[in-house]
């Protein structure tokens, strides 16, 4: 867990503390100050999210080269390669891709796994491409002992046209990360990608 993580935590906690305040007052019937507590949380969350949204804006997309590590706490994942799936027609026009990830545990004790990990692959027209489910072997969240790595082989169905692949790693929407600041799958920011090479 990083500072900011840390920011967001303990302004959830003062916040909670706060509504019990504004809760204890109205439960008294002392309305004016019940108002003025909940116009401070108000006001502190106004300021919190106007900085995530202007640090979100502002920062620059960051760009991984294949090879490199992305962590997140001990969990470390690095795309090796890709290649398109031979020996797959599809009439659509569409194709097939592998891409290769290596799945390292860096902690020194206790088999470990991000459990919300998930990749896409997007092009340079901007379209997304979500893995494909019932042709991968070992998952993005596969439980990895310390010190270890495994490897994982997600397969994406993308357009036959699709140029200057990259491939996004995501938590999704529904995680404490939206509302970190600085954080790659923070609200409006943009999402570090990894560029594709063959």
């Amino acid at each position: 867990m990083n500072l900011r993580e840390l920011l967001l935590f303990g302004l959830v906690g003062w916040s909670a503390l706060g509504v019990v305040g504004v809760t204890v007052s109205l439960r008294r019937q002392e309305r004016g100050k019940a108002m003025h507590g909940l116009a401070w949380i108000v006001g502190v969350w106004v300021v919190y999210l106007s900085v995530l949204v202007g640090t979100s804006l502002k920062q620059p997309q960051r760009v991984v080269a294949m090879g490199e590590e992305q962590c997140f706490d001990t969990m470390c994942f690095a795309v090796t390669g890709m290649e398109d799936v031979p020996g797959f027609l599809i009439r659509d026009g569409s194709r097939l891709v592998r891409v290769s990830i290596r799945v390292r545990n860096r902690a020194q004790i206790g088999a470990q796994s991000e459990e919300r990990i998930r990749a896409y692959l997007a092009d340079a027209q901007g379209r997304r491409w979500e893995e494909s489910t019932g042709v991968n072997g070992v998952r993005l969240t596969a439980r990895v002992a310390a010190g270890d790595s495994v490897m994982s082989e997600p397969v994406f169905r993308v357009a036959g046209n699709a140029t200057e692949l990259e491939l996004v790693f995501t938590h999704g929407w529904k995680q404490p990360g939206v509302l970190v600041i600085g954080d790659s799958d923070s609200l409006l920011h943009r999402q570090t990608v990894v560029k594709l090479e063959r």
